[in-house]
């Protein structure tokens, strides 16, 4: 069983500091958009977020202007960055349970790089991955395709926090267990296709703890 583990706002608490990110950076290149709606496309890739948002035109004319100046924010955001209570527990209750574990993150590899040590990750995990692994970022289901092939292949469980980490994982032929730590509502995590929704990191892993990860993927996929 491999247990993919997403990073942002699943392990490290990231969201938020995104959509400041973002929100600056779409005003550096003169567009001014609510934060919230910026929230809403958060776990989106930063190659499909500008469209998302603004259109073709923009992304046609300003998008890499926007996502560089996106990169240059959230890094001085980045020291702010904490893991999310219970992170380090669901790292250790799975490799207990002897799933394989790979984090998946189409972050920048110094980005991820800063999460791993965050996570005290580099000895606790088989592996991760890095924008390097992908070509197109969620929803499309790039990242869950590289994180399954660094897992050796074989079943798998997706661990997420936004509808696109639901999309993608579906894309991929891969079930997702959603958490609320990302932002987005159950109803929104439901609706999107995830087939269990936890509060809370900790919850999740009581959860672990008493079914084991092979039950819970043998129970879930039943009541799919």
């Amino acid at each position: 069983m491999i247990a993919i583990l997403d990073v942002d706002g699943t392990l490290v608490d990231t969201n938020y500091q995104h959509a400041v990110a973002w929100y600056r950076a779409f005003r550096k290149s003169g567009i001014t958009l609510p934060v919230w709606r910026i929230h809403r496309h958060i776990g989106m890739g930063g190659d499909q977020l500008v469209k998302a948002l603004c259109g073709e035109e923009t992304e046609r004319d300003l998008g890499d202007e926007i996502r560089s100046a996106e990169k240059e924010l959230y890094s001085a955001l980045i020291g702010e960055v904490e893991p999310l209570p219970d992170a380090h527990a669901l790292i250790d209750e799975c490799k207990s349970q002897g799933a394989t574990v790979i984090l998946a993150s189409s972050a920048k590899e110094e980005e991820v790089d800063h999460y791993l040590d965050l996570l005290s990750a580099r000895e606790r995990v088989d592996g991760w991955t890095t924008s390097a692994d992908v070509e197109e970022t969620k929803p499309e289901p790039d990242l869950v395709l590289a994180a399954l092939e660094k897992g050796g292949g074989g079943d798998a469980l997706l661990i997420g926090d936004t509808p696109w980490d639901v999309i993608a994982a579906a894309r991929a032929g891969v079930a997702t267990v959603a958490l609320l730590t990302g932002g987005f509502s159950e109803d929104e995590l439901t609706e999107a296709g995830a087939v269990a929704v936890h509060e809370s990191l900790g919850s999740l892993v009581e959860q672990l703890a008493s079914d084991g990860i092979e039950g819970l993927a043998a129970r879930l996929k039943s009541n799919a």
